[in-house]
């Protein structure tokens, strides 16, 4: 998997391809099998020294132990602007899930789907390019609203554009007495179904699993990167 030969490198090309692949997101599909594998991926950047790297890390999604784990390092590609981070990040992503010996059957990414300002955030835009399932699960709410979800784990509240009232995603108590995530579909996957998944993943902790591995291993892969120099 590699970046399309003309991606955009100015802020008026990648709104203008954003609004072209916004229309091709499918915000409906069903929930990984308990077997499937599920790929978590993040990127840290040095901007100094102008360097970004992915990583991709695989589980199985039941057991939620790792299967395969690979990274890769490149070139920050886009400057940075609130709303389109992916045209930053996606061409490493590609990069690392496409060293991955196995296609993922769900690809969660640490940000946003349709919880985007143009409904295309990082997962929805890395759906669309590969035809990978993908959805987002992010920290912050973005620009978007919320009530407060019950305190239990499981308890949810819509994520909501203050403008259209529409529900962009949901913010999830994935442990009692913890601040919630926010999940958002990406491509090919449903919102309920999105939301069952993450709380599969996180069992043990406030964040997925798949995410909380893929931003310790990008995080060491960038330091390791910078001490060779590369790339």
């Amino acid at each position: 998997m590699t970046a399309p030969d003309n991606w955009p490198t100015t802020e008026a090309q990648a709104l203008a391809e954003q609004q072209r692949l916004r229309t091709l997101v499918d915000p409906a599909g069903p929930a990984p099998a308990a077997g499937a594998l599920v790929a978590g991926v993040d990127v840290a950047y040095d901007d100094e020294r102008d360097v970004v790297v992915a990583a991709a890390v695989l589980l199985e999604l039941g057991t939620r132990q790792v299967v395969e784990e690979r990274t890769a390092a490149g070139r920050i590609s886009f400057p940075y602007v609130p709303g389109l981070l992916a045209f930053r990040e996606l061409p490493t992503v590609l990069d690392a899930l496409g060293a991955l010996s196995r296609e993922p059957d769900l690809v969660v990414c640490d940000g946003y789907g349709l919880a985007h300002p143009r409904r295309l955030g990082l997962a929805s835009h890395l759906g669309v390019l590969t035809g990978l399932r993908t959805m987002g699960v992010a920290k912050t709410p973005f620009t978007f609203s919320y009530e407060q979800p019950g305190p239990g784990r499981g308890a949810w509240a819509p994520l909501v554009d203050g403008e259209s009232g529409e529900e962009v995603g949901r913010a999830v108590r994935t442990r009692a007495g913890v601040k919630p995530v926010f999940v958002s579909v990406g491509h090919r996957i449903g919102l309920p179904e999105a939301v069952a998944t993450t709380l599969a993943l996180a069992a043990d902790y406030r964040l997925p699993e798949s995410t909380r591995r893929a931003d310790s291993l990008c995080r060491r892969a960038l330091a390791e990167a910078l001490g060779a120099g590369a790339p």
